[in-house]
């Protein structure tokens, strides 16, 4: 029997995402949430999309172990199980693989080893991304476990983008530099935005600007990133939902001194605490316009800030690309949000860049352009799908040669 499935699981510190594909016409067979692990409010949602039933179980889930066995009971219902002789592979989504992997791994012991000791780069996302990697392991130990990391697509990034400015042998011992994130949609959506203008992924020039909760952007010339807005961590850059993106270093030593807080403190401050939530109260895009239409000023200077940020790294990257091909706005507010895409772009008619009012008001579930006919620069909405994509990388990697 062909193997063609994947399974592909995106393990956060108290949830599990996942998603089981098949590889023949990635078509989806079944997908599911666990949320709230550890709580005894615990919760999974799961679909089979080959019948259309869904399930929902509420209940205490001890830890991502006890999540795990659940999921694979409730693929088995369906016919779907961890025990199919058509499951070729799980894929993981690892957040942090630092310098040493730049591509899709198949996880061994000293693969386990390396990403434990980027712990200290990404505490709140690898230790989690590690439990789910042991437990399924557990449960199949003799399938094909394979990593997709979210800083490999950044790895093409020349050192002088990747470089920060300080004694190298210090960043070097201590492993700081620029990393960059959301690798994998960066890279569907560069090669998405291609396809959706009828060329191949070398001849393209694309800004990638993954708008969700958390936000980056990226320049990719002729399909490999060549900078990125996020940094030895998820908080550089731009404006986010509770992130407070680019800052003035000096801040953190002022709220010290002066301040009195704690590095705990600050850290829960920039990370928790700041960007649109920060500055309005919300960090829903959604919300933040209504109030905007209600007259907020508190929520209008938010959205301003937000769409300055966003504006400095398109022309930022315009420079560095010489010449743009097109940008490309994805995932939650970069698909959703019409007012944040014509903001994004207005004035910047000079760099080729303008949005169709009509185009951009359309809501659909696909890739399209918003772009007026004919314009210098392709202004696109392209959705995003990380677990495509983590399927894709898995299944290139192993396939039937499981």
């Amino acid at each position: 029997m062909s193997r063609t499935r994947v399974l592909v699981l995106n393990s956060g510190s108290s949830s599990v995402k996942y998603q089981l594909l098949d590889m023949r016409d990635s078509s989806r067979l079944a997908v599911g949430l666990v949320e709230r692990i550890g709580e005894q409010a615990s919760r999974l949602k799961h679909s089979c999309l080959t019948t259309g039933g869904t399930r929902e179980l509420n209940g205490p889930i001890a830890d991502h172990e006890a999540a795990l066995k659940t999921v694979a009971e409730e693929l088995a219902k369906d016919g779907l199980g961890l025990d199919s002789p058509e499951l070729a592979a799980i894929g993981h989504r690892v957040v942090h693989g630092g310098m040493f992997f730049t591509e899709p791994t198949v996880i061994d012991d000293e693969v386990l080893a390396e990403i434990e000791r980027l712990i200290p780069v990404a505490p709140l996302h690898n230790p989690a991304n590690l439990t789910g990697i042991r437990t399924a392991r557990a449960l199949r130990p003799d399938l094909p476990q394979v990593a997709v990391f979210d800083t490999a697509f950044h790895t093409t990034m020349p050192e002088s983008a990747a470089r920060y400015a300080i004694d190298p042998k210090i960043a070097d011992r201590h492993r700081i530099r620029r990393y960059g994130f959301h690798g994998t949609s960066h890279a569907y959506v560069s090669r998405e935005t291609a396809r959706l203008l009828g060329k191949a992924p070398e001849e393209v020039n694309v800004i990638v600007l993954h708008l969700g909760n958390g936000a980056s952007a990226s320049a990719v010339a002729g399909g490999k990133c060549v900078d990125t807005s996020m940094g030895l961590t998820p908080l550089e850059g731009l404006v986010m939902g509770t992130r407070s993106g680019d800052l003035d270093p000096a801040v953190i030593f002022h709220l010290a001194r002066v301040g009195g807080m704690s590095m705990d403190e600050i850290d829960t401050l920039l990370n928790k605490r700041s960007g649109l939530f920060g500055l309005c109260g919300d960090n829903d895009m959604r919300e933040i316009r209504r109030r905007i239409d209600e007259g907020d000023e508190e929520a209008g200077l938010a959205f301003d800030i937000y769409i300055h940020r966003l504006k400095k790294y398109i022309g930022a990257y315009c420079a560095v690309l010489g010449r743009v091909d097109a940008v490309a706005f994805t995932a939650g507010v970069g698909e959703n949000a019409a007012p944040v895409r014509e903001a994004a772009v207005a004035g910047l008619e000079g760099l080729g860049l303008a949005v169709d009012p009509e185009r951009n008001a359309v809501r659909a579930d696909g890739a399209r352009l918003i772009s007026p006919a004919g314009a210098r620069v392709a202004v696109a909405v392209v959705p995003t799908d990380e677990e495509l994509e983590i399927a894709t990388q898995t299944y290139a990697l192993v396939g039937n040669n499981s």
